[in-house]
């Protein structure tokens, strides 16, 4: 069995994560107390310099990356800095997932991107192992240093080796709920499984369709089932799957999918049921959760701080009309599964090695933390910095936590199980949401499309 060197998850103590995750969200109430921060944050801005860069005037630079719509608006505005302080032209290059195989035309056509931000664990191991990743320099190195903690740095790594700076990390355990209909519903936060199913029979019962899924988006059904395995298996079987040490026929993962299918396999509990939610991108699945109008489609949406951004392309506001409680626990614990995007260089040189090191600097993190909808896992980035009252809690649990956290398995596999779309990890949950009831198929179809992945 291949096990990847540097996939680093956390050493054991999920649990506190999720503890200080829920009295961050419980301090602050949902609420939004970040009025005059966010007038102040509403163009950007440039960020105080703690980084020395060279002057690059007449050199140009490209930088790829799978984000979209206001996710891609915001990083133009910390590229726009890098340019006003180097001089440099920084082009931005709308990628393709599989984003390792749209680099791979990139480079087999001569004309790979500088930099590019992989969004996967598994990605940036393959991007070295094919000789196209190219090492950081000593300036980003002591960014590295400085700046993030060792689980962090790990990740980034190859074989001791840093490639990637993480620039954007998420918490990918959270729901995010339409408090008017709650409120119609008489629903209250639940902290449990059990009490999530309740839940969303009373607001079934109010007459709203409890949950939005944005099936049509692969990874956020992988996300949906790292968090129950992780709350229900625990943080060692965890790890053993994500390196699959473990098969995907093991007990637990029929246990997680048996569990998962309360929600994907009840007649009208997911907005449009399953063909709709597979024909529903996950920006959508936010919008329609928050729509404007009397009737949303859905009272909660399942998935990250990102949401945030998407909430922000609707009329809702967070903190009064959109609020969020973390994933409820399954077993013992409530999960906290992370994510994160690394920039690697791909094309060597002054230039790309500049602007690496100031994605690794809290320069750049500031810059686009206060636009909202952002994470850093640069620990010395100010929480003031960000919007809101609930996104700085959501900070400062991240940095508070260090390295005591599940990074998301589906980064942490080989891109063609878990990062393809209408491929392995991904199409085979697609099909399960269709069929809830085939959980042993499920399974057999996993375990096979992985042994593949891993070269078992």
């Amino acid at each position: 069995m291949r096990v990847r060197k540097a996939l680093t998850t956390s050493r054991i103590p999920t649990a506190l994560v999720a503890t200080s995750l829920a009295l961050a969200l419980a301090a602050c109430g949902g609420g939004d107390d970040g009025k005059k921060d966010k007038d102040k944050a509403a163009g950007g801005g440039a960020a105080k310099e703690t980084v020395d860069l060279p002057k690059l005037d007449g050199e140009t630079l490209e930088v790829a990356a799978v984000w979209t719509g206001t996710e891609q608006e915001n990083f133009k505005k910390v590229l726009a800095e890098f340019e006003n302080r180097t001089g440099a032209t920084v082009k931005f290059v709308p990628a393709q997932d599989p984003i390792i195989n749209f680099l791979g035309s990139k480079i087999a056509g001569g004309a790979p991107p500088d930099v590019a931000m992989l969004p996967q664990v598994g990605a940036i191991h393959q991007a070295v192992e094919k000789g196209w990743a190219k090492p950081l320099g000593e300036e980003a190195k002591a960014q590295l240093a400085k700046n993030y903690s060792q689980g962090w740095q790990d990740l980034g790594s190859h074989e001791g080796k840093p490639y990637g700076v993480y620039y954007k990390a998420a918490n990918k355990s959270l729901i995010w709920y339409n408090t008017q209909v709650f409120e119609n519903a008489g629903a209250k936060e639940p902290k449990s499984w059990d009490e999530l199913m309740a839940t969303a029979q009373a607001v079934y019962d109010s007459g709203v369709t409890p949950f939005s899924v944005g099936g049509a988006d692969g990874w956020t059904l992988t996300d949906w089932f790292e968090n129950v395995y992780l709350s229900q298996a625990g943080p060692e079987k965890y790890d053993q799957l994500a390196k699959h040490e473990i098969k995907w026929t093991d007990p637990s993962v029929k246990e997680a999918l048996t569990t998962l299918a309360q929600v994907w396999g009840k007649a009208d509990y997911v907005a449009g049921g399953a063909d709709g939610a597979l024909q529903t991108e996950f920006p959508a699945s936010v919008t329609q959760t928050f729509s404007k109008g009397d009737q949303p489609k859905a009272a909660m949406v399942y998935e990250g701080d990102f949401v945030q951004v998407n909430i922000g392309e609707t009329d809702a506001k967070v903190g009064t009309d959109a609020k969020v409680f973390p994933f409820p626990a399954v077993g013992d614990s409530a999960p906290v599964v992370s994510g994160g995007d690394a920039a690697v260089i791909l094309e060597d040189s002054k230039a790309s090695q500049a602007l690496a090191t100031f994605l690794a600097s809290p320069d750049a993190a500031g810059i686009q933390a206060k636009l909202g909808g952002y994470l850093s896992p640069n620990k010395a980035v100010d929480s003031s910095a960000y919007p809101n009252e609930v996104q700085r809690k959501m900070a400062e649990a991240l940095i508070e936590a260090g390295d005591d956290f599940r990074f998301d398995m589906s980064d942490q596999a080989p891109q063609a199980f878990g990062g393809t779309p209408g491929k392995g990890e991904w199409k085979i949950l697609q099909d399960f949401l269709k069929n809830p009831k085939d959980v042993e198929g499920a399974q057999k179809k996993l375990e096979a499309a992985a042994a593949k992945a891993y070269g078992d």
